[in-house]
């Protein structure tokens, strides 16, 4: 039996025959139509049960038997990413600037470069990151850990945020960030976090050491 995050697989829910899903990173959502094709073709192929749109932006072909995972994984040729596990799992975004009219930053260009440099590192508990192009936030800011949405003066970063068991609305750490400035602080922030924080979210070292604590050892005023 594999252990979820094996192999790229989460467990199914199943009394008789034990399946896994597997769900390849597609960054920030954006995918071709030739994936696209592939992820049918092989779902198809090996019988899969369905076809499942994440929550996380993914596509997971959902159903497998144990058995065709490396054959399921060779097929597709795509990476399995960390939808598992105690790291950065995913950074969700909105259309932006390159398709939305409301959308006052380049969403997507800032979330892949996210994306690039966070998926998948390790930290003291899961992570998800959300870029919203304006404030409507249409990339659930308000409950990820970090994420950033624009306003036409610039990024604003908000830390803390969950959607879990005790959910947790996030905090508004910084304002009026340029691209450069909004990734600087991010880092600070993700390291700040990996210090700090005792195997918990973000969310929840922040109510512990208080949001004023971290803004005057972050330096931010």
């Amino acid at each position: 039996m594999l252990k979820d995050g094996e192999k790229g697989v989460i467990r199914q829910k199943g009394e008789e025959k034990i399946t896994y899903a597997i769900a390849p990173h597609i960054s920030c959502g954006v995918v071709s139509p030739d994936q696209l094709r592939t992820l049918a073709d092989v779902a198809q192929k090996y019988g899969a049960a369905a076809l499942k749109i994440t929550s996380a932006a993914r596509i997971a072909i959902v159903g497998i038997s144990e058995d065709q995972v490396d054959d399921v994984w060779k097929d597709l040729g795509m990476d399995p990413g960390h939808a598992v596990g105690l790291c950065v799992r995913s950074v969700k975004t909105c259309p932006g600037t390159t398709f939305c009219r409301l959308a006052k930053q380049d969403s997507l260009k800032m979330g892949m470069e996210l994306d690039e440099i966070y998926h998948g590192m390790t930290l003291p508990s899961k992570m998800k990151m959300g870029v919203s192009g304006c404030k409507i936030q249409c990339a659930e800011n308000c409950i990820k850990d970090i994420s950033l949405y624009g306003t036409a003066e610039g990024w604003t970063l908000m830390i803390g945020g969950n959607g879990s068991a005790r959910p947790r609305l996030a905090d508004v750490l910084a304002e009026n960030l340029s691209d450069d400035a909004a990734k600087d602080m991010i880092s600070k922030v993700v390291e700040y976090y990996k210090v700090h924080s005792k195997r918990e979210r973000m969310g929840r070292m922040i109510e512990r050491m208080g949001l004023d604590t971290i803004k005057s050892e972050l330096k931010i005023h």
